[in-house]
């Protein structure tokens, strides 16, 4: 695919591909629950945590994060014209798409995750390096604090600040740096009342369970 025309309709499929609801269907075949009832009423793992338990969690974030991978290997894949380094570029916007995609689903009425998985597959084929350092970070928040909430928006934050760092050494692309900023940016944006609930202090920590009751009653 070459031009404006192959790279707008890229980018389109990108978000088609963010937008697939693994969290719905994990619920759908959990015993007809929906998460956007219950919990935070996202649909990523942190809520399929909370709600359906570790296995479904564990399927929600591979597919979530495989969401992110596939868009921008897609994209890699098929877009080969333009300008010097322009299939970076829209492979890095189209990584982007998948977030909006999976933070604003088009199928389930634009609800959807808040893109920390979906963003990381994304992250993992433009800036492995990023990925390398970004992880042990949140995993360290997370561990400290029992919010998730918090490692995420750690991670968001700090993420374009390493890239544009190993940008600057000629580490990886800029367009990898564009990338990061834009989906830490998403991501802020779909924690925003995390952090109203961080702030009151009534964000639940990880490990809390919301309770659940199946589209039958049960």
């Amino acid at each position: 695919m070459t031009g404006p025309i192959g790279a707008g309709a890229l980018i389109l499929i990108a978000y088609l591909i963010g937008a697939i609801p693994f969290g719905m269907l994990a619920g759908r075949l959990a015993g007809g629950v929906d998460l956007r009832q219950h919990g935070s009423q996202r649909t990523g793992a942190t809520n399929a945590l909370r709600t359906l338990g570790p296995r479904w969690a564990a399927a929600v974030l591979s597919l979530d994060l495989a969401k992110g991978i596939a868009a921008v290997l897609l994209t890699r894949a098929l877009y080969q014209a333009g300008p010097p380094g322009s299939p970076e570029w829209v492979a890095a916007a189209a990584g982007a798409a998948a977030v909006v995609g999976h933070n604003w689903s088009a199928f389930i009425g634009f609800s959807g995750g808040r893109g920390v998985a979906t963003s990381a597959g994304g992250l993992l084929v433009l800036s492995p390096l990023t990925l390398l350092v970004l992880a042990p970070i949140l995993a360290i928040v997370v561990w400290l604090t029992r919010f998730v909430s918090l490692g995420s928006l750690t991670a968001a934050v700090a993420g374009p600040l390493i890239t544009a760092m190993l940008a600057a050494l000629g580490a990886v692309g800029w367009a990898a740096a564009a990338y990061t900023l834009v989906a830490g940016i998403l991501i802020v944006i779909a924690h925003r009342d995390n952090v109203a609930r961080l702030r009151a202090g009534t964000e639940r920590r990880l490990g809390e369970r919301a309770m659940v009751a199946t589209d039958d009653g049960r």
